[in-house]
């Protein structure tokens, strides 16, 4: 399968790409320095400089299925990347947002207030960029606190509905997140809706 993973540099971006290569998949990994990648050179691993506040930038293969790993440290950045990969014309979205943002905020319960105050001006860049990429039939990811660490062995995916409070004690491997949304682009069962990945 041909992927495209947004963010590819960053922590999350690196053990979707990591993840997406063990898969035996071709992945275009993109990120503003490409360099700064740190994986083995591969057959099929494509290294490609490009940034979502400049769409021209993606280099998005048609029928290619798009992972985001984008995360933010400012307003605008997560909707100008939704809208970026919704317009590049992927197969298929795989995106990642924030439990106790959106939608999931009542799910979440309580902790999704403080959780939104922390934030800040960033929510809405969150929520606006779920709805984008929802609204393109995509699947939006809502994970709780990141992590390092190995994948979880117990790992599952649920609908919103089956989500647990939101618990900032709790906290799930970028690599558990990456094996989950690798699931779903593998074998879609959340088109156009919000999974949760769990590590148990």
């Amino acid at each position: 399968m041909n992927l495209t993973v947004l963010a590819a540099s960053g922590r999350t971006g690196l053990a979707l790409t990591r993840e997406a290569l063990r898969r035996g998949h071709t992945v275009t990994a993109i990120a503003r320095d490409p360099g700064r990648i740190a994986l083995p050179e591969s057959a099929r691993l494509h290294k490609v400089a490009g940034d979502v506040e400049e769409p021209a930038s993606l280099a998005v293969a048609a029928g290619s299925t798009v992972l985001s790993g984008l995360g933010t440290d400012r307003a605008g950045v997560l909707l100008a990347g939704a809208k970026a990969a919704v317009a590049a014309g992927p197969r298929r979205i795989i995106w990642l947002g924030a439990y106790g943002t959106g939608r999931s905020a009542e799910v979440a319960g309580e902790a999704a207030g403080a959780l939104a105050k922390l934030l800040g001006d960033r929510l809405a860049d969150k929520v606006e960029a779920d709805a984008t990429i929802l609204a393109a039939g995509g699947t939006v990811f809502h994970a709780g606190l990141l992590t390092d660490g190995p994948e979880s062995p117990r790992r599952r995916t649920v609908g919103l509905a089956s989500g647990p409070p939101l618990d900032f004690d709790a906290v799930i491997s970028r690599a558990t997140v990456a094996a989950a949304m690798l699931d779903e682009a593998e074998t879609p069962r959340f088109p156009a809706t919000i999974a949760l990945p769990l590590p148990a």
